[in-house]
């Protein structure tokens, strides 16, 4: 077996075909009943019981009734904020409810929206298992568990590692389908409509410490052919700022310390140097995107001592961190509404006097959305722009922002890749999108970042080579929009280190990433699909591991196929196909395909 297989070896069963529709590409919702849903939340009573030697089942804890040995506790949120520390294993959650009376044309049912990370659920001392798990979602049909009155419900979470517990609301209500209580309450509503720029892009992004040779702004110009060759469209440039000296981590500090807003880090030119840029990608097509970061400064950005009120403070008075670890920057209060003109005074500044495209929003949930929702219309009329959120929050497509992080099938492909999932996961995780995000949501796709890059290997090392080029692949057939961060493209092996300076050798390619970027923007212009389809995402039941990712924009059709195993495998196909574009080992015939291990292609119709 290759060193890629291993990488990529899962425990594979036979599913049958589960079709979810993909919100991020107008795909539709679940359908509603006859008669409309009726849910209620179950907020208050809850307790709570740890479990540390794991003998609560043993000893019918579920069946049991409250004693002192349970403690209050607040739903939903993780025991760890709620005094509970350093407690990764079992723990119980208790509550009495009264569900809803009995209806002719609706099913009663109970859903847990998050469980951080594993639930099993009692009735009046009788298990339910899950009609519907999607995720870390839970929903079951209850009509046969509860009677008239108060019932006993009993939820044993069980945390593999980091924060536990019930994370999202638990619903009690009457339905015609389970999906009615799993699905959010954005989901029924219209994304804000990007233009064609953003929908069609392929974003690089540019660490500049490692985009170029120099570590500059005249060095990443000089790279800017090499990245429109890639495909790419917009050019992100991670914060280009001064960085604070004060509580500095590392030698050259992080460019999330923003000392000054308005101005350029020398260590990477001046602003004359920016302007060069930014003209030089305008005359090659390319729209250029800075980082904000709008939540927090350096201890020492001149804001600290001229407006310390637009500063969080603890109860003894003193500024402090937005988390512990961020030693290095100070949190702003935007409860302040002069630190908000002052704030949509200088993004303005750089869209409507430098001329930029948009910006990338650091931690963009820290920040109140009423005051993205406030400040978009003003960049909007100086120029077009795109927003690009560091969150998933739903919210944030209705009126504020173009795209969100996919976090979520960013971390069911490490989960495949270890072997700690099977490939149900990843199409649970579009299922869950579907169910969360408002329709025509686009979200970024990705397989690197600069956050997950500074700590961790990059997914050359992760993946392998060929299942480095199968996830890539997947970010491209699914809707939204690609990213490529810088060093990608020729499978650099560095940490890139946000503190220091790391090198990438741009010259080197050993495994022809450039070219294989080459072709999947190509294949992405070429077939309209890809980037503005509605999409159908199914595990092949007759080829156990094989994701089917289907495209269809009006007549036009493209049909993906990524063999998630290390094992051949062979999909029936009913109409005639051709393989547009593969990689790895695939072969096409009038009967069906067949595909090696971490293989993937894609088809477009020979026939109507």
């Amino acid at each position: 077996m290759t060193n890629d297989a291993r990488r990529w070896r899962v425990g594979l069963v036979v599913l049958g075909i589960c079709l979810v529709g993909l919100a991020a590409a107008q795909s539709t919702q679940p359908q509603e009943s006859v008669v409309p849903a009726m849910k209620q939340p179950l907020e208050t009573n809850w307790v709570f019981r740890l479990d540390r030697d794991d003998v609560g089942v043993a000893e019918k804890w579920y069946a049991r009734p409250i004693d002192g040995e349970w403690t209050p506790i607040r739903v939903p949120g993780h025991w760890e904020d709620q005094g509970f520390r350093e407690h990764d294993g079992v723990a119980w959650y208790a509550c009495e409810f009264v569900p809803p009376p009995p209806h002719p044309d609706r099913r009663r049912a109970l859903a847990l929206l998050g469980v951080d990370d594993e639930a099993s659920v009692w009735i009046n001392g009788t298990a339910v298992p899950p009609g519907r798990r999607l995720g870390q979602r839970y929903a079951a049909f209850i009509d046969e568990v509860v009677r008239s009155g108060s019932n006993a419900l009993r939820v044993r979470v069980r945390d593999t590692g980091g924060a536990g517990g019930i994370t999202r609301p638990v619903l009690v209500g009457s339905v015609g389908e389970l999906d009615e209580l799993l699905v959010g309450e954005h989901a029924g509503k219209a994304a804000r409509r990007s233009p064609e720029w953003v929908r069609d892009a392929v974003i690089y992004c540019a660490y500049l410490r490692s985009a170029s040779r120099e570590g500059t702004l005249r060095g990443l110009e000089a790279r800017l052919d090499e990245i429109r060759d890639l495909g790419a469209t917009i050019v992100w440039l991670l914060p280009i700022h001064p960085v604070g000296e004060k509580h500095r981590k590392g030698t050259l500090g992080s460019p999330y310390s923003v000392r000054d807003y308005h101005a350029v880090n020398p260590e990477f030119g001046t602003l004359d140097d920016f302007k060069s840029l930014l003209a030089a990608a305008h005359a090659r097509d390319l729209r250029v995107i800075i980082d904000l970061v709008a939540n927090h400064t350096a201890w020492d950005n001149p804001l600290v001592r001229a407006h310390p009120d637009w500063y969080t403070h603890d109860a003894a008075g003193r500024m402090v961190s937005p988390v512990p670890d961020w030693s290095d920057v100070a949190q702003l209060d935007f409860r302040q509404p002069a630190l908000r003109r002052w704030m949509a005074d200088m993004l303005l500044f750089w869209v409507r006097d430098v001329g930029i495209d948009g910006f990338r929003c650091d931690v963009a949930g820290m920040v109140p959305l009423d005051f993205w929702e406030t400040v978009r219309p003003k960049l909007d009329a100086a120029r077009p722009v795109l927003m690009l959120a560091e969150d998933d929050n739903p919210a944030q497509h209705l009126a504020s922002f173009d795209l969100t992080y996919d976090w979520a099938t960013y971390d069911a492909l490490e989960s495949l890749a270890a072997g700690k999932v099977s490939p149900a996961a990843l199409v649970d995780v579009l299922a869950l999108e579907s169910l969360d995000f408002p329709r025509g949501s686009l979200r970024m796709r990705f397989i690197d970042n600069h956050d997950k890059n500074a700590w961790v290997e990059p997914a050359i090392k992760r993946y392998g080579v060929q299942g480095k080029r199968l996830a890539a692949l997947l970010t491209y057939v699914l809707p939204g929009v690609p990213l490529i961060y810088n060093g990608q493209e020729v499978a650099a092996p560095e940490v890139l280190h946000l503190f220091e300076r790391v090198p990438v050798d741009y010259g080197r390619d050993p495994h022809e990433f450039r070219k294989f970027y080459r072709e999947l923007s190509a294949l992405r212009r070429e077939l309209e699909p890809l980037r503005r389809g509605d999409a159908r995402a199914a595990l092949v039941d007759a080829a156990p591991g094989v994701l089917r990712i289907e495209r269809r924009s009006g007549e036009q059709v493209a049909l993906a196929l990524l063999n998630l195993s290390d094992q051949p495998a062979r999909v029936p196909i009913e109409t005639g196909v051709k393989a547009h574009w593969q990689t790895g080992q695939v072969s096409v015939s009038p009967s069906g395909v067949e595909l090696g291990g971490l293989s993937g292609v894609v088809l477009v119709p020979t026939t109507p």
